[in-house]
């Protein structure tokens, strides 16, 4: 079985853990799912970080955005789904703690709680 392709992207300065946690997900033996890429530190972006984020999202075959608190005003996420958008890969949008309810990105598409169940049906 093959395994879909998934960017990762996430509010980098508040909640990197979550990258973490997804990225040892897709390391489960029944994932559905492997992290090509993920969001890059933005706090001192290099000039070619838009093309080289692009170059990442187009090849992956999915966006899976993992909010929280602040996601939805995190520059780069916003970047990032603009991007996707532009290139035509879908995005998933997870909620990345189990007592959050934050304020989906906009333009990401729905929010779906985090459990194993939905990541192997969204990211399948």
């Amino acid at each position: 079985m093959s395994k879909k392709k998934v960017f990762v992207s996430c509010d980098f300065d508040n909640d990197q853990m979550l990258k973490d946690f997804i990225i040892g997900q897709a390391r489960l033996a029944d994932s559905p799912f492997e992290v090509v890429d993920h969001s890059l530190k933005e706090a001192a972006p290099e000039a070619d970080w838009p093309k080289r984020a692009r170059a990442a999202i187009k090849r992956s075959e999915l966006v899976l955005v993992m909010v929280g608190p602040q996601t939805h005003r995190a520059q780069g996420v916003l970047k990032e789904v603009a991007l996707a958008c532009e290139e035509g890969v879908p995005i998933v949008q997870i909620i990345g703690y189990k007592d959050g309810s934050y304020p989906a990105v906009p333009n990401a598409g729905r929010l779906y709680s985090w459990n194993w169940d939905n990541l192997k049906r969204l990211l399948s």
